[in-house]
């Protein structure tokens, strides 16, 4: 069975708030096994809405309608839904009076206009909502089905879970599970992430696992999805696709889901029983930030220092003029001189430095979005420079990110020069 999700209301294209509740859907339909291909935003607007609705139509089996149910004037949901089918509106007395008990078991006066909340297309049927004063609408047109749902997250996700989802299980009529998995690439553009995956994009026949690719942040993540008739059966066919983008990337992949950098890097130093130490100039703690958003970073991260001044790097990290002199606060030797000064300072077995021009002049006639990262511990110590895009805050984001990497991958031994 296909689907599609058609989200109402106005603030959603202005952008006065988040379309979560179509995200909230579209992932309970993959769930389910339920295609969703198209997921549509509409103004409050009857004509807009019913056009929306009939295009929908021609290309699903089902529409999951969110939004648009409440009681004043520009919840028209009801109305487009009506025009589309070519029913009149009718007032459901049912429905009137579990409204009216809703407000007076709390004891407040009912608003004329909540009556509105009682009208559903003719032939169509309620749905409840046990938590709120919108009833929702099942409505079956051509052989297909239309289910609207309030706007309201908490009423949209109960009425979602107990009406709409069991219905479409049921008339789906075949059992099967959608399943994602995302797997995280640094330090490779994602250009270069797809060239070096082709092999296995080509491999993968109609039907099989799709792969996509979104790059942002300073990583790239490959999200793999798979459909199978259980959740156990999708979940093992994605650990074949999986085990073959690994062997394709290699130390590029950082983990799976939530496995960020920070953390991966945290479970390699606590393997190791190691601490780590930052020293940080363009990043301006940003490294820090992000260790210890992590529960228990006690344990492995003993502090940092941004040295943001010339100076600082000097006083502070022990970091010798001369080579500043020589080589420019933005460069390799001055680098390894702060995550060595950091790990000697903060009493660290790793260090781990950032130096750079985020803008929006360049330095030393270093141009902007030039970074030079370092670690130093047991292993020795390495430098990479890197020219990373962005304005300010990007470039100082992306930094962060590829610092931790290159922590990451001092720790698996996976760098060399």
């Amino acid at each position: 069975m296909r689907a599609e999700v058609v989200a109402i209301g106005t603030e959603l294209l202005l952008g006065d708030i988040a379309n979560t509740n179509a995200q909230t859907i579209g992932r309970e339909l993959a769930r389910i096994g339920v295609d969703c291909f198209v997921h549509t935003a509409v103004g409050d607007n009857v004509d807009r809405i019913a056009e929306a609705l009939r295009a929908a139509l021609e290309r699903a089996d089902a529409i999951v309608v969110t939004g648009g149910l409440g009681p004043t004037q520009d919840d028209v949901t009801r109305a487009a839904i009506a025009t589309l089918v070519g029913k009149p509106l009718i007032r459901d007395d049912t429905l009137v009076d579990e409204i009216r008990a809703r407000f007076a078991r709390a004891r407040r006066e009912m608003p004329a206009s909540n009556l509105r909340q009682a009208e559903r297309p003719e032939g169509s049927v309620s749905l409840p909502n046990p938590v709120g004063t919108a009833p929702g609408v099942l409505v079956e047109h051509d052989g297909k089905v239309i289910y609207a749902v309030p706007g309201v997250p908490s009423e949209m996700e109960r009425m979602l879970h107990a009406e709409v989802l069991p219905d479409l299980a049921r008339r789906s009529g075949e059992a099967a599970s959608i399943v994602s998995r995302v797997i995280r690439v640094s330090g490779m553009a994602e250009s270069a992430v797809g060239e070096t995956l082709e092999p296995t994009w080509s491999a993968l026949a109609p039907g099989d696992v799709t792969m996509a690719f979104l790059a942002g942040g300073g990583e790239v993540r490959v999200r793999l999805t798979a459909k199978a008739p259980s959740e156990a059966a999708a979940n093992e066919r994605l650990d074949q696709v999986e085990a073959e983008v690994r062997a394709a990337l290699g130390p590029a992949v950082v983990g799976v889901g939530d496995e960020t950098i920070e953390l991966i890097v945290s479970r390699l130093l606590d393997e190791r029983g190691w601490t780590l130490a930052c020293a940080e100039s363009v990043t301006g703690g940003l490294i820090a930030a992000r260790v210890t958003e992590l529960p228990g970073a006690s344990t492995m991260f003993r502090g940092c220092i941004v040295s943001y001044a010339t100076d600082a790097k000097s006083s502070v990290l022990g970091v010798d003029d001369s080579l500043i002199e020589e080589h420019g606060v933005v460069s390799g030797p001055v680098a390894r001189a702060m995550a060595a000064g950091a790990r000697e300072a903060l009493d660290a077995d790793i260090g781990i430095a950032t130096t750079g021009v985020a803008g929006p002049t360049e330095l030393d006639g270093r141009p902007v979005g030039t970074v030079v990262l370092a670690v130093s511990g047991p292993m020795g110590e390495f430098d990479r420079e890197v020219h990373l895009p962005g304005d300010r805050s990007t470039i100082r984001r992306i930094a962060s990110g590829a610092a931790l990497n290159l922590c990451r991958l001092y720790l698996l031994e996976a760098l060399d020069g």
